[in-house]
Protein backbone atom coordinates (compact mmCIF):
# COMPACT_ATOMS: atom_id res chain seq x y z
CA UNK A 1 0.00 0.00 0.00
CA UNK A 2 1.53 3.37 -0.98
CA UNK A 3 2.35 5.79 1.83
CA UNK A 4 3.60 8.73 -0.26
CA UNK A 5 1.81 12.05 0.17
CA UNK A 6 0.51 13.79 -2.92
CA UNK A 7 2.86 16.54 -4.02
CA UNK A 8 1.56 20.10 -3.73
CA UNK A 9 -1.36 19.52 -1.36
CA UNK A 10 0.17 18.86 2.06
CA UNK A 11 2.16 22.03 2.36
CA UNK A 12 2.36 21.71 6.16
CA UNK A 13 4.35 18.52 5.57
CA UNK A 14 6.30 19.43 2.44
CA UNK A 15 7.13 23.04 3.30
CA UNK A 16 6.60 23.48 7.06
CA UNK A 17 8.45 26.82 7.14
CA UNK A 18 6.21 28.48 4.57
CA UNK A 19 3.73 31.25 5.48
CA UNK A 20 0.84 28.99 4.47
CA UNK A 21 2.02 26.28 6.86
CA UNK A 22 2.24 28.94 9.56
CA UNK A 23 -1.41 29.82 8.90
CA UNK A 24 -2.39 26.24 9.66
CA UNK A 25 -0.39 26.33 12.88
CA UNK A 26 -2.32 29.45 13.87
CA UNK A 27 -5.55 27.59 13.13
CA UNK A 28 -4.28 24.66 15.20
CA UNK A 29 -3.56 26.97 18.14
CA UNK A 30 -6.95 28.66 17.89
CA UNK A 31 -8.66 25.27 17.88
CA UNK A 32 -6.71 24.21 20.95
CA UNK A 33 -7.77 27.26 22.96
CA UNK A 34 -11.37 27.52 21.80
CA UNK A 35 -12.54 25.84 25.01
CA UNK A 36 -10.21 25.54 27.98
CA UNK A 37 -12.82 23.84 30.17
CA UNK A 38 -13.39 20.81 27.93
CA UNK A 39 -11.06 19.08 25.51
CA UNK A 40 -12.39 19.13 21.97
CA UNK A 41 -11.68 15.74 20.40
CA UNK A 42 -14.09 15.31 17.47
CA UNK A 43 -14.27 18.15 14.95
CA UNK A 44 -16.02 18.22 11.59
CA UNK A 45 -14.81 20.38 8.72
CA UNK A 46 -17.44 21.28 6.17
CA UNK A 47 -18.14 24.03 3.67
CA UNK A 48 -21.15 25.95 2.43
CA UNK A 49 -20.77 24.69 -1.14
CA UNK A 50 -18.63 22.37 -3.27
CA UNK A 51 -15.03 22.98 -4.37
CA UNK A 52 -14.17 25.45 -1.61
CA UNK A 53 -11.10 23.54 -0.41
CA UNK A 54 -12.36 21.90 2.79
CA UNK A 55 -10.63 18.54 2.28
CA UNK A 56 -7.19 20.03 1.63
CA UNK A 57 -7.55 22.42 4.56
CA UNK A 58 -8.59 19.55 6.84
CA UNK A 59 -5.61 17.45 5.73
CA UNK A 60 -3.14 20.27 6.38
CA UNK A 61 -4.69 21.05 9.75
CA UNK A 62 -4.39 17.38 10.70
CA UNK A 63 -0.71 17.37 9.76
CA UNK A 64 -0.12 20.54 11.79
CA UNK A 65 -1.75 18.95 14.84
CA UNK A 66 0.16 15.67 14.42
CA UNK A 67 3.43 17.61 14.23
CA UNK A 68 2.92 18.63 17.88
CA UNK A 69 2.94 14.97 18.91
CA UNK A 70 -0.79 14.61 19.32
CA UNK A 71 -2.31 11.36 18.11
CA UNK A 72 -4.50 12.51 15.23
CA UNK A 73 -7.06 10.72 13.09
CA UNK A 74 -8.65 11.82 9.81
CA UNK A 75 -11.99 10.22 9.01
CA UNK A 76 -13.25 10.74 5.47
CA UNK A 77 -16.97 11.05 6.17
CA UNK A 78 -17.69 12.46 2.73
CA UNK A 79 -19.42 9.30 1.56
CA UNK A 80 -20.44 10.92 -1.72
CA UNK A 81 -17.22 12.40 -3.10
CA UNK A 82 -14.34 11.23 -0.90
CA UNK A 83 -10.94 12.84 -1.31
CA UNK A 84 -8.63 12.01 1.60
CA UNK A 85 -7.36 8.77 0.05
CA UNK A 86 -6.22 10.80 -2.97
CA UNK A 87 -4.52 13.48 -0.88
CA UNK A 88 -2.51 10.86 1.04
CA UNK A 89 -2.19 8.38 -1.87
CA UNK A 90 -3.89 5.59 0.05
CA UNK A 91 -6.04 2.65 -0.94
CA UNK A 92 -9.64 3.77 -0.42
CA UNK A 93 -11.29 0.41 -1.06
CA UNK A 94 -12.00 -0.25 2.63
CA UNK A 95 -12.94 2.36 5.19
CA UNK A 96 -15.74 3.97 7.16
CA UNK A 97 -18.63 2.41 5.26
CA UNK A 98 -17.21 -1.05 5.92
CA UNK A 99 -17.11 -0.28 9.62
CA UNK A 100 -20.70 0.95 9.65
CA UNK A 101 -22.22 -1.71 7.42
CA UNK A 102 -20.10 -4.82 7.90
CA UNK A 103 -18.90 -4.11 11.46
CA UNK A 104 -15.30 -4.94 10.59
CA UNK A 105 -12.60 -4.40 13.18
CA UNK A 106 -11.32 -0.84 13.51
CA UNK A 107 -7.73 -1.96 13.01
CA UNK A 108 -8.65 -3.23 9.53
CA UNK A 109 -9.47 0.23 8.20
CA UNK A 110 -7.03 2.55 10.00
CA UNK A 111 -4.13 3.42 7.70
CA UNK A 112 -0.87 5.17 8.45
CA UNK A 113 1.05 7.65 6.33
CA UNK A 114 4.53 9.13 6.39
CA UNK A 115 3.39 11.86 8.77
CA UNK A 116 4.17 10.71 12.29
CA UNK A 117 1.21 10.56 14.72
CA UNK A 118 -1.32 10.79 11.88
CA UNK A 119 -3.71 8.02 10.84
CA UNK A 120 -6.45 8.01 8.21
CA UNK A 121 -9.71 6.15 7.75
CA UNK A 122 -10.85 6.50 4.15
CA UNK A 123 -14.51 6.51 3.20
CA UNK A 124 -14.56 3.03 1.71
CA UNK A 125 -17.19 2.07 -0.90
CA UNK A 126 -19.76 4.74 -1.80
CA UNK A 127 -23.04 3.71 -0.09
CA UNK A 128 -26.59 4.37 -1.35
CA UNK A 129 -27.61 5.93 1.99
CA UNK A 130 -24.83 8.23 3.32
CA UNK A 131 -27.04 10.34 5.61
CA UNK A 132 -28.59 7.30 7.26
CA UNK A 133 -25.19 5.75 7.93
CA UNK A 134 -23.74 8.93 9.44
CA UNK A 135 -26.79 9.37 11.65
CA UNK A 136 -26.87 5.75 12.80
CA UNK A 137 -26.15 4.24 16.20
CA UNK A 138 -23.21 2.44 14.61
CA UNK A 139 -21.67 5.85 13.92
CA UNK A 140 -22.08 6.66 17.62
CA UNK A 141 -20.31 3.41 18.46
CA UNK A 142 -17.50 4.24 16.05
CA UNK A 143 -16.98 7.71 17.54
CA UNK A 144 -16.72 6.16 21.00
CA UNK A 145 -14.19 3.63 19.70
CA UNK A 146 -11.76 6.31 18.47
CA UNK A 147 -11.63 8.05 21.85
CA UNK A 148 -7.97 7.02 22.15
CA UNK A 149 -7.00 9.75 19.68
CA UNK A 150 -6.24 13.27 20.86
CA UNK A 151 -8.08 14.76 17.89
CA UNK A 152 -10.40 13.25 15.28
CA UNK A 153 -11.07 15.39 12.21
CA UNK A 154 -14.02 14.40 10.03
CA UNK A 155 -14.33 15.48 6.40
CA UNK A 156 -17.96 15.83 5.26
CA UNK A 157 -19.89 16.98 2.18
CA UNK A 158 -20.92 20.64 1.90
CA UNK A 159 -23.63 21.42 4.43
CA UNK A 160 -26.04 23.17 2.04
CA UNK A 161 -25.84 20.56 -0.72
CA UNK A 162 -26.94 17.50 1.30
CA UNK A 163 -28.01 16.68 4.87
CA UNK A 164 -24.97 14.52 5.75
CA UNK A 165 -22.99 17.24 7.52
CA UNK A 166 -25.95 18.49 9.55
CA UNK A 167 -26.86 14.94 10.61
CA UNK A 168 -23.32 14.22 11.80
CA UNK A 169 -22.64 17.61 13.39
CA UNK A 170 -24.78 17.05 16.50
CA UNK A 171 -22.69 13.98 17.42
CA UNK A 172 -19.40 15.90 17.54
CA UNK A 173 -17.65 18.35 19.83
CA UNK A 174 -17.57 21.05 17.19
CA UNK A 175 -17.70 22.19 13.58
CA UNK A 176 -15.37 24.33 11.49
CA UNK A 177 -17.17 25.95 8.58
CA UNK A 178 -14.99 26.79 5.58
CA UNK A 179 -15.98 29.57 3.17
CA UNK A 180 -14.11 30.49 0.02
CA UNK A 181 -13.29 34.17 -0.31
CA UNK A 182 -14.98 36.04 -3.17
CA UNK A 183 -16.84 32.89 -4.25
CA UNK A 184 -19.35 31.91 -1.60
CA UNK A 185 -22.62 33.85 -1.69
CA UNK A 186 -23.70 35.56 1.53
CA UNK A 187 -27.05 33.80 1.32
CA UNK A 188 -25.37 30.39 1.03
CA UNK A 189 -23.07 31.11 3.97
CA UNK A 190 -26.04 32.13 6.11
CA UNK A 191 -27.96 29.04 5.03
CA UNK A 192 -25.03 26.84 6.02
CA UNK A 193 -24.86 28.42 9.46
CA UNK A 194 -28.61 28.12 9.96
CA UNK A 195 -28.67 24.45 8.98
CA UNK A 196 -25.87 23.64 11.41
CA UNK A 197 -27.52 25.55 14.26
CA UNK A 198 -30.85 23.81 13.60
CA UNK A 199 -29.01 20.51 13.96
CA UNK A 200 -27.67 21.67 17.38
CA UNK A 201 -24.12 21.82 16.04
CA UNK A 202 -21.48 23.74 17.92
CA UNK A 203 -19.79 26.02 15.40
CA UNK A 204 -16.24 26.59 16.65
CA UNK A 205 -15.35 29.08 13.96
CA UNK A 206 -15.17 29.95 10.28
CA UNK A 207 -12.13 29.50 8.03
CA UNK A 208 -11.90 31.96 5.15
CA UNK A 209 -10.15 30.11 2.36
CA UNK A 210 -8.22 31.30 -0.71
CA UNK A 211 -7.90 34.88 0.49
CA UNK A 212 -6.26 37.20 -2.03
CA UNK A 213 -4.00 39.12 0.32
CA UNK A 214 -0.43 40.34 0.28
CA UNK A 215 1.73 41.72 3.01
CA UNK A 216 4.13 40.72 5.75
CA UNK A 217 1.40 39.24 7.94
CA UNK A 218 -0.52 37.28 5.30
CA UNK A 219 0.45 34.04 7.01
CA UNK A 220 -2.37 34.70 9.46
CA UNK A 221 -4.98 34.24 6.75
CA UNK A 222 -6.23 30.75 5.96
CA UNK A 223 -6.02 30.00 2.27
CA UNK A 224 -4.93 27.29 -0.10
CA UNK A 225 -4.75 27.58 -3.84
CA UNK A 226 -5.58 24.03 -4.92
CA UNK A 227 -9.18 23.18 -4.00
CA UNK A 228 -10.60 19.75 -3.22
Amino acid sequence: MPKKVAVGQLITHLDPKSPVAEAFRVLRTNLHYVNLDKQIKTVMVTSAGPNEGKSTVLANLAVAVAQTGQKTLIVDSDLRKPTQHKIFSLNGAKGLTNLLVEEVDLAEVVQSCEVENLSIITSGPIPPNPSELLGSLRMDTFLAAVDEYDLVLLDTPPVVAVTDAAVLSSKLDGVLLLLESKKVKIERAKAAKEQLLKANARILGVILNNVDYSGDDYQYYYYYGEKR
